[in-house]
């Protein structure tokens, strides 16, 4: 199913090039986007515990990441911070 959406054109262009540096298209990254929209509240807890796996795997010295926490960098991430 194909829909229009409408955003500024700043905005369009910068959430372009995001999905660039994700390596993906602008349309790969709404279709992801809608796909864990659509999977609701479990498909983001499994999300975030796949990244809080990834997150041990680092130099967090032990310290567990909440899920405020990864979801303010997930934001961060997407404003280009």
């Amino acid at each position: 199913m194909n829909i229009t959406l409408s955003a500024d054109e700043e905005i369009i262009e910068r959430a372009r090039k995001a999905a660039l540096g994700m390596g993906k298209s602008l349309n790969q990254a709404v279709r992801d986007y809608l796909e864990q929209l659509a999977a609701g509240e479990e498909g983001l807890d499994a999300e975030l515990e796949a990244l809080r796996s990834l997150a041990g795997r680092g130099n967090s010295g032990g310290k567990r990441i909440s899920r405020d926490e990864l979801y303010a960098d997930c934001l961060e991430c997407q404003r280009g911070a």
